[in-house]
């Protein structure tokens, strides 16, 4: 192997290594499974080490891989022969957490799992990975606009569909 390649494999490596718990949680985020996430990330990694040399401005590598794990998102849920259900004959062992959960945060993102795909994409980027509406505009392909006008209408969804438990503005007024 020549000493170029090398260099670029230790420079992918080591974007990997730093990055990748971070791109996990995006595309966890934008899938909602963790199998699927993982799918979605490894596909994604594997398309940006074969364009890596292209990668000109080392900057906007985040972005770049954003973008690509938006568009392996959308291929997949457009995928006709794609199940969300998958039959097994053994139930898979719950996972155990030390830390204490008061169950908020997966009712809570149950709330956003209900969103269509798009729109869950534009909330996962505008609120969860803070992305401007310019910056979220440019990752999905869409108006500035447009990202102003879904996320308005998924947070009107969501207020809609949350539960009054979860409502933070109930629970003040139970104080």
């Amino acid at each position: 192997m020549g000493a170029r390649a090398e260099a670029r494999d230790a420079e992918f490596t080591a974007y990997l290594h730093a990055r990748q718990p971070s791109l996990l949680r995006t595309a966890y985020l934008l899938t909602g499974d963790k199998h699927q996430a993982e799918d979605v990330l490894q596909t994604s990694l594997a398309k940006l080490y074969l364009a890596w040399d292209k990668v000109r401005d080392r900057d906007s590598v985040d972005a770049y891989v954003r973008r690509i794990m938006v568009n392996e998102n959308n291929s997949l849920w457009r995928r006709g022969w794609r199940k969300r259900e998958f039959a097994t004959e053994v139930l898979p062992d719950a996972p155990v957490t030390d830390a204490y959960d008061d169950g908020q945060g997966a009712a809570l993102w149950a709330v956003v799992q209900s969103l269509p795909p798009k729109a869950r994409a534009v909330v996962v980027l505008r609120y969860y990975e803070q992305l401007t509406e310019a910056e979220t505009a440019d990752l999905l392909g869409i108006s500035v606009g447009t990202v102003k006008s879904q996320c308005s209408r998924a947070i009107a969804t969501l207020r809609d569909r949350v539960p009054a438990d979860l409502d933070p503005a109930q629970r003040e007024e139970d104080r």
